[in-house]
């Protein structure tokens, strides 16, 4: 089911050293919100506090909070594990296990959690195919290599991977930026698509692509070199692009800076 992200007085640390400082937004369910800003300016970091996998980086901490409709998902006592469960990731590059096949890289969450009886597998990674308009494309070859697809066909199955274990919330951290366009234009469609059942937040360097795909934008950038990375303002995506409430962000749509 999806669900609402509210974040309040995010901070976030590698070390000493403050990445983003004092970050508050919500983030609707069954929505796209998309991060955009200059590259250094928090954006992926701030995204992987949303599921505590700024954490696996040495010396990663945060301050403040981010709550999941009601659970705080840094309360003492929560597993990290288990929010990443509920809070999926895809990544930039696609990440398919390089040694399992495709029916195999699919059922991989799935087997980790126990949460399915081997008789229902099969089910659930058709389901979860067909979820990542990847079905059609590879149902006679579910024992290849998940390896051994194209591209972007690699990323749609990560996508499967992903929705597999029914998370909340889909995380996608530059998810085109390795593909060609007809990849990149799939992978869009398919985020409209998904929207319908998670609530997604991406990270994207291609403002025409936030433009398409989103509901809401937040715009990030540095206060200065060395400077920890804010969020400058959010808004519907079409205002944000035509109409931007702060004039650092008409400069950074425009292509005066960054």
């Amino acid at each position: 089911m999806a669900k609402r992200i509210d974040i309040s007085g995010l901070t976030a640390y590698y070390g000493t050293h403050k990445a983003i400082e004092d970050i508050s937004m919500t983030v609707e369910p069954r929505s796209v919100t998309a991060f955009i800003g200059p590259s250094g300016c928090g954006k992926s970091t701030f995204l992987r506090t949303l599921n505590r996998m700024h954490e696996v980086t040495v010396g990663g901490r945060v301050e403040g909070k981010v709550m999941l409709d009601d659970e705080n998902l840094y309360g003492s006592g929560v597993d990290p594990v288990s929010v990443r469960r509920t809070v999926g990731m895809v990544f930039q590059r696609p990440n398919p296990f390089p040694t399992m096949s495709i029916f195999e890289n699919v059922a991989a969450g799935l087997k980790l959690n126990g949460s399915y009886k081997k008789s229902e597998l099969g089910h659930v990674v058709e389901k979860s195919l067909k979820g990542a308009n990847l079905w059609n494309e590879v149902k006679d070859r579910l024992n290849k290599p998940g390896a051994g697809l194209s591209g972007g066909q690699q990323q749609r199955l990560c996508i499967a991977r992903a929705i597999a274990v029914e998370p909340d919330v889909l995380l996608m951290d530059e998810p085109c930026s390795a593909l060609d366009p007809i990849s990149t234009l799939a992978i869009e469609d398919l985020i409209g698509e998904l929207k319908e059942r998670f609530t997604i937040v991406i990270v994207t360097h291609n403002m025409q692509q936030a433009a398409r795909v989103s509901d809401r934008t937040a715009f990030f950038n540095l206060a200065g070199v060395g400077q920890p990375g804010k969020l400058i303002e959010i808004d519907e995506t079409e205002r944000i692009f035509s109409n931007p409430s702060v004039q650092a962000t008409e400069d950074y749509i425009s292509g005066r800076f960054g």
